[in-house]
């Protein structure tokens, strides 16, 4: 055979190893099995906590009137998109654990990939609205009730939860020009699209830009317009009581904020070799479990 046909043969075959691609392998946490029912507990009591404490927050706000503020409507949203962040990954985490599979469909796959970047992008974004409340408020306080009326409120949530929809619907439909060949083991317990890129063994030039831009306009931007905010609040204060209150608002979001940006931004922007992908998502797989309940 002619090397021509036989490059020929070999593009085939990648070919029909492409259009095979029906499920993935989510590894996991941990593969030793004696840890399985330990693991279960764990993550189960941890979501339990998070879904009931971000809904009674919720619920909280919406029967005491006095807590129709702007601040306690971002709060709200936040609270919500913490729900639907952690419940896109961990009750299929915890069925898997359960009937001891790790399969996912391909279908099943994408769709966790959009919900994750969605309810992931709105938490920064969110942050980002309560962080120019709270500017606003300290710096402007006469001129609060004019600059964050309802009509902004409104207008800084529908902005946020559509930044949030079409970014990951950008990313996700990108996701879908991959082309998978054998390889097809995510080394983490939820699809991520950095993983699906690194398994991808067709171009993927188009995902890194659209995931670089992505993490620097909505990572970015974010994280500068917090640092401007809380920056101008503290240099404002002059009681040390208020600043103590200043301040744990500022910690509290850095705890939020603080993780979940140094592990987007190791591997958006900071891992982008091929053959050390898997080795990379493993040494930072207990970190982004942490992060999905760190704000517990």
């Amino acid at each position: 055979m002619s090397d021509k046909d036989h490059n020929q043969s070999y593009q085939l075959d990648v070919s029909h190893n492409e259009t095979q691609t029906s499920q993935f392998l989510l590894l996991g946490i941990s593969e030793d099995s004696s840890l399985q029912p330990f693991l279960f507990g764990l993550f189960l009591s941890m979501y339990l906590v998070t879904v009931l404490g971000n809904l009674l927050m919720i619920l909280a706000t919406i029967s005491d009137s006095h807590l129709h503020t702007p601040m306690y409507l971002f709060l709200s949203n936040l609270s919500f998109a913490d729900i639907c962040f952690t419940s896109t990954s961990i009750p299929k985490m915890l069925v898997n654990i359960q009937i001891q599979s790790k399969v996912i469909t391909y279908e099943g796959c994408i769709t966790q990939v959009y919900f994750f970047i969605v309810f992931g992008v709105l938490d920064n974004v969110i942050l980002d609205v309560m962080a120019y409340d709270h500017f606003v408020a300290i710096c402007h306080p006469l001129q609060y009730m004019v600059i964050i009326n309802l009509r902004v409120c409104g207008y800084l949530v529908l902005g946020s939860w559509i930044t949030a929809a079409l970014n990951s619907l950008l990313q996700t439909l990108t996701g879908l020009r991959l082309s998978f060949c054998t390889d097809l083991e995510i080394p983490h317990f939820v699809c991520d699209l950095n993983q699906l890129v690194l398994l991808a063994c067709s171009d993927t030039f188009v995902n890194d830009m659209v995931m670089y831009f992505a993490a620097v306009l909505l990572g970015g931007g974010p994280l500068a317009g917090i640092l401007y905010s809380y920056a101008n609040v503290v240099s404002r204060l002059r009681s040390p009581q208020n600043l103590q209150v200043a301040v744990s608002d500022v910690c509290r979001d850095w705890l939020i904020l603080g993780p979940e940006y140094h592990q987007r931004y190791s591997i958006n922007v900071f891992s982008d070799e091929r053959d050390s992908g898997n080795t990379t998502a493993r040494r930072l797989k207990q970190q982004r479990v942490l992060v999905k309940f760190v704000g517990i």
